[in-house]
């Protein structure tokens, strides 16, 4: 007698993890990077990441909703997404773009191809990437009642010098996430602890922009150092894009080599953008043009299947 079976694509991997823990692991992970944002911007930046928030969640329920599909709000991809693209703005833009960007980001990028799991690249880097384009002038606005004039980067590219350590604590302008690379690395650590991520990444494209940066800047007839080096690694959207998007279980490669490769790629592109590009950052399109090559690098690091490949004798 036969029995009927139930036959599903591999790989037939079994885990504890659920998609809701992750995302509220990741959460509380970046509450550090939220809360200090919070102190050092004030209560205007806690109303920008809510705003954000409350319009990604908000526009996947009303998607669902109207499509009558599967509610999926309750797993909190949306919520991080939010969170992230947030993170990613300056105090200073008026309460309407990060809901306008949240909207790009989970109904263009994330539900129009199929939901979490489906989106070809980081949502909430692309919804970022979206306002950069479409309002420059806003989202390059850094000044705030705390600070004033360029960010530490771009005094960094005009050749102006800057406070590393200050850089390093938070104690400057920038995106309301961006700015405390220590808050940034102790949410790192709550990751890592969790097994969350692993350093394959992040390290990869850590150590392979200090190469390049160095290289780079040599060429161009910069001045490297220490201060140089660490105000590079300190400054910008750098420790918050490879800790918590460069590492997106969707949008990065699942091979063991494509993951170094896919760091060694980031860290050479985000140092190409800031040494020769027009603007001081380059994180967002780095990872950006990284997912896309995503396909590319499985396709050469995907190990052969077993049986297949050797010589014939």
């Amino acid at each position: 007698m036969s029995e009927l079976r139930k036959v599903s694509s591999n790989p037939h991997v079994r885990d504890k993890d659920t998609t809701s823990r992750i995302m509220l692991t990741v959460t509380f992970a970046l509450l550090p990077a939220t809360a200090f944002g919070i102190f050092n911007f004030g209560m205007r930046a806690a109303l920008v990441v809510a705003v954000s928030i409350a319009a990604a969640v908000l526009t996947e329920l009303l998607f669902e909703l109207c499509c009558k599909k599967k509610v999926t709000v309750k797993d909190f991809s949306a919520v991080v997404t939010g969170l992230l693209l947030g993170l990613n703005l300056p105090v200073s833009v008026p309460l309407w773009l990060p809901a306008v960007g949240s909207v790009f980001a989970i109904l263009v990028v994330k539900m129009l191809f199929g939901g979490l799991g489906k989106n070809f690249m980081n949502p909430a880097l692309a919804g970022r990437c979206f306002l950069l384009i479409s309002f420059p002038a806003l989202m390059t606005n850094f000044t705030c009642d705390a600070y004033a004039g360029a960010t530490p980067l771009a005094n960094l590219k005009a050749g102006v010098s800057v406070n590393a350590i200050d850089m390093i604590i938070g104690r400057t302008g920038g995106t309301i996430g961006e700015t405390s690379m220590l808050a940034i690395v102790a949410g790192a650590c709550i990751l890592i602890l969790a097994g969350i991520i692993d350093l394959k990444i992040p390290g990869s494209y850590l150590v392979s922009f200090v190469v390049f940066v160095t290289l780079f800047a040599f060429l161009s007839g910069r001045t490297v150092d220490g201060p140089y080096l660490a105000a590079q690694l300190a400054g910008g959207g750098l420790m918050l894009g490879a800790f918590f998007m460069a590492t997106d279980y969707v949008t990065r490669p699942i091979t063991q080599k494509g993951q170094y490769v896919y760091g060694l790629f980031l860290g050479f592109l985000t140092a190409l953008f800031r040494i020769f590009g027009a603007s001081a950052e380059g994180v967002s399109y780095a990872i950006i043009l990284g997912n896309l090559l995503v396909p590319l690098i499985e396709k050469y690091t995907m190990p052969k299947c077993f049986g297949k490949g050797g010589e014939r004798s």
